[in-house]
């Protein structure tokens, strides 16, 4: 990973195949006083670079407001950037919009992406002919996409009557109908029941198997670490980093945690707390807790280093590293860099 906080970069010369965004941005009309004040604008997207190839779930993180709905409308054609380019398999989203749509598809948690006064299966036929998909083809792709999301038996019930999580799981169906080159998922799994959501992201991680690029943005970081083998981290519309989920926690100082709590704390305790370069917390009772922060598993030796020290051990927590702490980190500019990741910039 290399870039502007030591963990990132943006990729050089790129082929065709895949989704290629450069120096993207996207600035919106404000108002400044009201309906009537002055007009100004406020860019949403500032700069960005990304890379979404075939065969890979690659993760858009942010806090909120960091322009990541914003870039996935752009990549799907539903706005125009105000400057710089999308190309889709060398097909430009603003001048080849409806090439472009032929190869991909969206799929967006908490907008309302289908028809509420159709039913499932009417959905599903409108929109697959939208994506000119064949009809004899789509007949028998839509029972597929209806007992994949769990919907067979409200095929032919009105939308209006389904649950949001039926609704949800319709809108997952309506985006997979075209079977897109490159998948756009914007908070997917927002609102979904857990086995739903669990059965989406196993139908995801299979597209990309079978070659699918996939771009997801979610506030679920498990399902993110779990996805993507790669990440773009922004902020305000810019690039802040980039790398898998563990090179940024890495690079953030985003270290599992150990804590062992000591009944009878001593020198010796805290002879072997220097040496393993780990804090020592004072707690109520006389005891204290030893903490260390590592990126290697270290509880063992630490806990057993106590033990020979003559200290007794009343507890041992192990917390893993958190993107969202790396996230947090990378957004209030608190991230410190690991040594190797500032040296590959």
């Amino acid at each position: 990973m290399t870039g502007k906080t030591g963990t990132t970069g943006t990729t050089g010369a790129t082929a065709a195949a895949g989704i290629h965004v450069r120096d993207l941005r996207k600035d919106f009309p404000v108002r400044d006083k009201g309906l009537f004040g002055p007009r100004s604008t406020k860019r949403a997207v500032d700069g960005l670079d990304l890379d979404i190839p075939a065969g890979r779930i690659t993760g858009l993180l942010g806090l909120n407001g960091a322009g990541k709905t914003t870039t996935i409308k752009i990549l799907a054609t539903l706005l125009r950037p105000s400057s710089g380019t999308v190309r889709v398999d060398g097909l430009d989203t603003v001048a080849d919009a409806r090439a472009v749509r032929r190869r991909i598809n969206l799929i967006a948690g908490g907008e309302r992406m289908v028809y509420t006064r159709m039913t499932g299966r009417e959905n599903l036929w409108y929109f697959g002919q939208l994506y000119d998909v064949p009809k004899a083809e789509l007949r028998t792709r839509i029972d597929e996409l209806l007992d994949l999301v769990g919907l067979t038996d409200a095929a032919d019930t009105m939308v209006e009557r389904y649950s949001r999580g039926m609704t949800q799981r319709l809108a997952i169906a309506r985006g997979l109908v075209n079977r897109p080159a490159y998948l756009l998922l914007d908070e997917p799994t927002l609102g979904l029941d857990a086995p739903i959501a669990r059965d989406l992201r196993r139908v995801v991680a299979e597209l990309a198997a079978a070659g699918t690029g996939v771009l997801l943005t979610s506030h679920y970081l498990t399902e993110v670490e779990e996805l993507c083998g790669h990440v773009y981290v922004i902020s305000e519309g810019r690039h802040l980093a980039q790398g898998s989920p563990a090179e940024l926690k890495a690079a953030t100082g985003s270290h599992r945690t150990v804590r062992v709590t000591v009944t009878n704390p001593g020198e010796r305790t805290a002879a072997v707390a220097a040496r393993f370069g780990a804090t020592r917390e004072p707690l109520p009772g006389g005891g204290e807790a030893i903490v260390l922060r590592h990126p290697d598993d270290v509880a063992g030796p630490l806990a057993a280093a106590i033990v020979e020290a003559g200290g007794s051990i009343g507890g041992l927590e192990i917390a893993e590293a958190s993107l969202e702490d790396a996230i947090l980190r990378l957004a209030d500019g608190t991230a410190v860099p690991a040594p190797e990741a500032a040296m590959a910039g």
